[in-house]
């Protein structure tokens, strides 16, 4: 699979990434992975329910995955920071 039809959430709007999702569903993409890291979690989740109930009929979520992942912090310590994987299918 690809990485062109995953949308990586960060500090944007919700409607950047909503855009994102529906642009590449209407460019013929059969599924998009919405993927989020610590306080974007909640955006991707909003942008996954946005996309579903407003801008593409039949847009199912199939599947959601959770992870912890461990990134280094400035002072060089490990740091776990929880994150999700949205796959949302036309």
């Amino acid at each position: 699979m690809a990485d062109d039809n995953v949308v990586f959430v960060g500090k944007k709007g919700t409607m950047a990434y909503v855009l994102a999702v529906v642009t590449q569903m209407n460019q013929g993409a059969k599924e998009v992975i919405i993927k989020a890291r610590g306080k974007a979690i909640s955006r991707a989740v909003d942008v996954a329910e946005i996309v579903k109930n407003k801008f593409v009929t039949g847009a199912k979520i199939v599947d959601i995955a959770t992870s912890t992942e461990e990134i280094s912090s400035e002072e060089g310590k490990p740091l776990k920071v929880s994150a999700i994987e949205i796959k949302i299918t036309k």
